[in-house]
């Protein structure tokens, strides 16, 4: 029984000449070739380093394009698949938070040892980042400055730039079902980051109270907040990450490190979706405490 379970399979292929195999189908000679340690002699930890930044874009890049067909299938109103979408990129969000705790494995000393060859390269240079915080609202035009030695990454910022994000799609999706987004909030400038509209959020609200709700918009509404609450997650284990394994030190590509981290925690996508967890349920106010308030 032991040599059976040591034996291939006569059924299982073995020649692969001319034939398409795993690793031709992966392309892995590229993508295992693909790691190049920039210290002298080679750090032992580097390559971790390498690989965990690596394996991240490889994610981003799959986030980014279950968004851009998220927001197209909303565009032709199939929430149902729009949100499977979604589902995915929370579940991709998942595995990027939890890579994490692989590189805080990675100590002072040890990473200290092979800083300095990564020059000025910083994760704030990952354009794959700023095209899901793009396509996500916080535009920023001056961003497209850092990456006009890359021409590829420079297109595909300047395209999301131009391009409505997927809170516009969805908005634009809730008015064609009837409800009562601004007119102005539909034609905006979509060049500018999202900015907190007092007005949505009683369209919200009656998204969330209302008994006749389609359940796919009021899911698309959880859906979204859970997208958020995974980015704010990664960017807290990123934070703590950085400051565990440097301390308070400048980062490499010139920011403040710790500090630029924490301010990013401020920024959200989605603000009148947090803002009417306020209004509903809460008791109206009577006529006379609302003329004397």
């Amino acid at each position: 029984m032991t040599n059976g379970l040591r034996n291939i399979e006569t059924s299982v292929r073995t020649d692969f000449h001319g034939q398409m195999s795993y690793g031709r189908y992966l392309e892995l000679d590229r993508i295992l070739e693909s790691q190049h340690p920039r210290s002298s002699p080679a750090h032992h930890d580097e390559m971790l380093f390498i690989i965990q930044h690596q394996t991240s874009e490889l994610w981003l890049k799959l986030v980014l394009h279950e968004l851009r067909e998220s927001r197209r299938l909303l565009d032709e109103d199939d929430l149902g698949k729009a949100l499977k979408c979604l589902a995915r990129v929370k579940a991709i969000q998942r595995t990027l938070t939890e890579q994490w705790s692989v590189l805080g494995t990675l100590t002072p000393r040890e990473y200290a040892q092979f800083r300095d060859s990564l020059g000025s390269s910083s994760g704030f240079q990952s354009y794959q980042y700023r095209a899901v915080e793009f396509i996500l609202g916080n535009k920023h035009r001056q961003m497209l400055e850092v990456f006009t030695s890359e021409p590829q990454a420079y297109e595909l910022l300047a395209g999301l730039l131009s391009e409505p994000t997927l809170y516009d799609a969805f908005l634009r999706a809730l008015a064609r079902a009837g409800y009562s987004v601004p007119a102005d909030v539909l034609h905006r400038d979509v060049t500018q980051p999202w900015v907190f509209r007092e007005d949505l959020v009683p369209v919200f609200q009656q998204v969330y109270e209302s008994e006749d709700t389609p359940w796919g918009f009021y899911e698309a509404c959880e859906d979204l907040v859970d997208l958020e609450d995974n980015f704010q997650a990664w960017r807290f284990r990123h934070l703590r990450t950085v400051q565990r394994t440097i301390g308070f030190k400048t980062g490499t590509g010139g920011s403040s490190g710790v500090d630029f981290l924490k301010r990013a925690l401020d920024l959200t996508f989605f603000p009148e979706l947090y803002a009417v967890r306020t209004e509903i349920g809460a008791p109206a106010l009577p006529a006379f405490a609302k003329d004397h308030s």
